[in-house]
Parts: C-alpha cells; sequence; structure tokens
C-alpha cells in the first residue's frame, strides 16, 4: 500500500474526527456515514468520519473525512446545477442556525464544513450508477457473464478498460448489506418507463459532465452512483455527489499501467490484503493506512476544486 508524495498532501490541519453527533433535534435517521436529523420541513445531514466498507462501519474513524464529502458534494451540486435541481439549501453554518428551528448555534461550529441543511425528498429507491470503466463489480459480473447489468460488452476487455460510452447499471437501494444490481427493464418495473428514462439521462449527463471536468484535473472518475428524490413533483439530486465515498477515482498520470486509487478504494484493498473476511467484527484501521486515505480525500478535494480549504 503506497502513499502519496509530500508533494501531493494539502496543508489542511487535520481536525478532531467525529465519529457520531447528537444534536437537539429529532433523529431523522443514521446512515453508515451520515447523521440525519429533522429541521421543520426540511433534514440537517451531518457527514462524520466514520468509514465503511463491504457493508460494514470500520472503528476507526478518518479525520476530516465528513469535511470533505460535505464541501464536495456542495462544490458539484452548484456545477451540476444546470443539468439538474439537487436539494441543497445551505452549508454555511451561519445560515444553517438561522433556518434550523431547535438548533442552538453553539453546537454548529464542531460541525462548520460538514453539515448541509438540505429539502426533503421522497427518496426514489435505486442507486443510480453510471460506469466509463470496466472495473469493481463490473467486472467481475463481465467475467463471468461478459456482460453488465444486462447490457452486453465486447469480447476480451481487461480490467480497468474504458467502455465505448459510458454505461447506465442501476441497482435497488438497501438499507443494510448489498445493494443488488438490476438491469434497465427491472427498473422500470420498480419506477415506471418515463421515470426509468429521466434517471438514466441525468444520470449519464451528470457523470459524463463530471468525468470531463475531472479529466482536466488530472483524475479519471471511473464510476459513481447518484441518488435522486422527489419533492413537489419535481426529481431533486440527493445525498451526495461525486464523492471519493460515491464513486472511483483513479491518478490520470499512472493509467493504465496502474489503477491508483483516490476514493474508498484503498481501504477496500487494504481490508483484502489482510485477509478480512467481510464479516463482522470488521477491523480497526492501522494509523498509516487513515492518515493515507486522509490525505487521498483531500488530494482528491484539492484536485478537483483547486482549494486547500
Amino acid at each position: 500500500m503506497s502513499d502519496l508524495s509530500t508533494e501531493a498532501r494539502s496543508p489542511m490541519p487535520e481536525a478532531r474526527p467525529v465519529a457520531e453527533t447528537a444534536l437537539p433535534l429529532p433523529l431523522y435517521r443514521r446512515g453508515k456515514v451520515r447523521d440525519v436529523y429533522e429541521a421543520g420541513r426540511n433534514l440537517l445531514i451531518v457527514a462524520t468520519d466514520r468509514i465503511s466498507a463491504f457493508d460494514h462501519v470500520l472503528p476507526t474513524p478518518v479525520p476530516d473525512k465528513g469535511r470533505v464529502l460535505t464541501a464536495l458534494s456542495a462544490f458539484w451540486f452548484a456545477r451540476t446545477a444546470h443539468i439538474v435541481t439537487n436539494h441543497l439549501i445551505t452549508w454555511d453554518p451561519v445560515d444553517i442556525a438561522r433556518r434550523a428551528p431547535g438548533l442552538d448555534p453553539a453546537a454548529l461550529p464542531a460541525l462548520a464544513g460538514r453539515t448541509m441543511l438540505v429539502e426533503r425528498c421522497e427518496r426514489i429507491d435505486v442507486e443510480c450508477v453510471v460506469r466509463g470503466y470496466l472495473t469493481g463489480s463490473a467486472w467481475e459480473e463481465y467475467r463471468r457473464s461478459g456482460s453488465v447489468a444486462g447490457l452486453a460488452l465486447p469480447a476480451g476487455l481487461r480490467n480497468g478498460d474504458a467502455l465505448l460510452e459510458p454505461i447506465f447499471t442501476p441497482a435497488t437501494k438497501a438499507m443494510s448489506g448489498h445493494d443488488e444490481n438490476i438491469t434497465y427493464p427491472g427498473l422500470v418495473e420498480l419506477v415506471g418507463t418515463g421515470a426509468a428514462g429521466e434517471l438514466r439521462e441525468l444520470s449519464v449527463r451528470l457523470y459524463t459532465f463530471a468525468a470531463t471536468h475531472a479529466a482536466l484535473c488530472g483524475l479519471i472518475l471511473a464510476d459513481t452512483k447518484f441518488e435522486f428524490g422527489r419533492r413537489d413533483g419535481r426529481l431533486m439530486l440527493i445525498d451526495e455527489a461525486l464523492t471519493p465515498d460515491s464513486s472511483r477515482y483513479w491518478e490520470g498520470g499512472s493509467y493504465p499501467q496502474s489503477l491508483q486509487p483516490f476514493d474508498k478504494q484503498y481501504v477496500r484493498d487494504y481490508l483484502n490484503a489482510i485477509g478480512w473476511n467481510h464479516e463482522p467484527p470488521a477491523p480497526a484501521l492501522p494509523a498509516e493506512v487513515i492518515a493515507a486515505t486522509r490525505e487521498r480525500y483531500l488530494e482528491t478535494y484539492r484536485r478537483l476544486t483547486g482549494s486547500d480549504r
């Protein structure tokens, strides 16, 4: 497991990790990474520094991870609003304190940079996955069947190969355990023809836009997943967008010789290397893996946004 070079490291000072929150608001849901609270008609989402792999939350948080997820989501929400509207109202702590009834402003400084006030939507329980490269579970499926999500692919492809065009491979969203990959006809059965077509079109447009930007920043966006919801009949992009948790980013300069990850794959690779069987209890991460993971998340943020903060 190689670390990043010293030159690539961000000067952002390391913050104390936030593994769990307890705000004076009704808890709506505690996910693998995010703590979600009710804030009147809206929701308050706090991205903690928890990290999950193979459907298990690891016992060791990664400092600043939640801040990167929130800041990158806000970055992409702003830049993709011309493609589809999104649920973000504000991530400014002063504005959040003003808009969230019952929230003590004194609680926000520790959560600044990792908290979003968003519109509450009716979530569509589908992971909208778009793949520009053949890897991960898609590679495993292709090796078995020559296809991915019911889509036949050319013979002879290798792990990491670029696809001729991005493919849309939806999955049903599970509250726990593995999401289940489905075909596009299966998606139509779940949400209807019109909604399925809209989800596919928007997802591919979002991926294509982001992949072009990432390439200019020296990164390859291999694949990503989006979530959508509806509010007052409007389809909206929700949850997070194009972060190292929800996407695979590779170092562009070393491709195709290596698939150097700038995302959560680094942690997955470590867990596989130590022989973990993906069953509880999940192992703790050693200090050097935590540090290297943090640096990868920060470097992804720095490259994509051009900012160190």
